[in-house]
């Protein structure tokens, strides 16, 4: 069959070839692949304000004068940046210094609730354990002496798989700014080479389709934007008419992190629990929690997400669903990152097609 294609067939038919080599090859590599992913969304959303800071102004005069060297514009963005960050991670640490001491001293009366009301229930069943800290330890030594060899070549292999995975995360943090700090220097001269690459009859289409999509990601931003914001009075709120003490630092880090799904609100929950367990007795103010975080999920998911984000991109809210589970399934955590931006960028292709197809002889015949 390929002696049959005419030349520029062939050269089509190679060109295909080797963009999907390249895509499959970009696939395999995935796992390495997350920093630079990382840096490319955070450049996109940074480099409006760099551009802001290094555009020529004009002078009282009336005379045109330079901008910001496009370097300090960079430094000082990725700066603003970083402090936020590290600003936000400061907001967990007080929290944590405050409960994990008071949660140390809860230890003994836990134990001693697990051997008074736990213990009696699995006797019933033929378990007699008990529970208090001393029948503990006396119940790990029996496990770690049955146990021998067994027991520490697990303990070393999940050693090993969890240094390794914490090597990883130190290594993509490491490795993001630095990504970014280049990623925003030459940010348009990528953009150029890129448009440079597009083979010459479809450059006004792909233009059109580019901009079409900026704009829907410039909406997916603000609407997600606004779904962190609803989310964090939400939850300082309703953890403040509960009477938490930490409820406004906890409540706005579960709002701020709410950008990446699930994220902000397992970690807000759980430090919400803990704070619950050290300040009321019983288990009334930890139901409410949970509660107030079961709610506040529902919400997120059925009512703001779909609301705020979906249709500001187009997105049906069952769309908008089936987005995060099948990019999730997909690509793992990254691909629950990009599922919304992602999927109205293939919005704006699937438009195009749709009516590339009405207007088709195959459509009208």
């Amino acid at each position: 069959m390929p002696f049959f294609l005419s030349p520029e067939q062939k050269q089509s038919a190679f060109w295909l070839a080797l963009w999907l080599a390249v895509a499959l090859l970009l696939y395999t590599l995935g796992p390495i692949l997350s920093p630079f992913i990382a840096a490319a969304i955070l450049a996109y959303m940074l480099n409006g304000a760099v551009d802001w800071l290094a555009r020529p102004r004009l002078n009282k005069k009336g005379k045109r004068r330079g901008g910001m060297p496009r370097v300090l514009a960079v430094s000082l963005v990725l700066t603003a940046f970083c402090t936020a960050v590290v600003a936000l991670f400061l907001t967990v640490v007080p929290v944590l210094r405050a409960e994990i001491p008071l949660l140390q001293a809860k230890i003994p009366a836990f134990f001693t609730w697990l051997d008074t009301y736990v213990s009696p229930w699995l006797a019933g069943y033929g378990i007699h354990v008990k529970l208090d800290s001393a029948g503990l330890r006396e119940l790990l030594q029996q496990q770690v002496a049955a146990s021998g060899d067994d027991l520490w070549t697990s303990v070393l292999a999940k050693v090993r798989v969890g240094g390794s995975a914490v090597l990883g995360w130190i290594a993509t943090l490491t490795l993001v700014p630095v990504v970014l700090f280049y990623l925003l220097l030459d940010w348009h001269h990528l953009l150029a080479r890129i448009a440079g690459a597009i083979p010459r009859r479809y450059v006004a289409k792909v233009g059109d389709m580019a901009v079409e999509a900026d704009g829907l990601l410039a909406q997916y931003l603000r609407g997600q934007l606004l779904v962190m914001i609803a989310l964090a009075v939400y939850y300082s709120v309703a953890l403040a008419i509960l009477g938490l003490d930490v409820a406004l630092p906890v409540g706005v880090l579960t709002g701020l992190l709410g950008f990446v799904p699930y994220l902000g609100f397992g970690l807000g929950m759980l430090l919400a629990l803990v704070a619950a367990l050290l300040q009321f007795p019983g288990w009334v103010g930890l139901a409410w929690v949970v509660a107030i975080y079961t709610v506040g999920q529902l919400i997120e998911s059925f009512i703001l997400t779909p609301r705020l984000v979906g249709e500001r991109i187009g997105l049906h809210p069952l769309a908008v669903i089936f987005a995060l589970m099948a990019f999730g399934e997909l690509f793992g955590f990254a691909g629950v990152l990009l599922a919304l931006p992602a999927s109205a960028v293939l919005m704006v292709g699937f438009r195009h097609v749709r009516a590339h197809y009405l207007r088709s002889s195959f459509y009208n015949a």
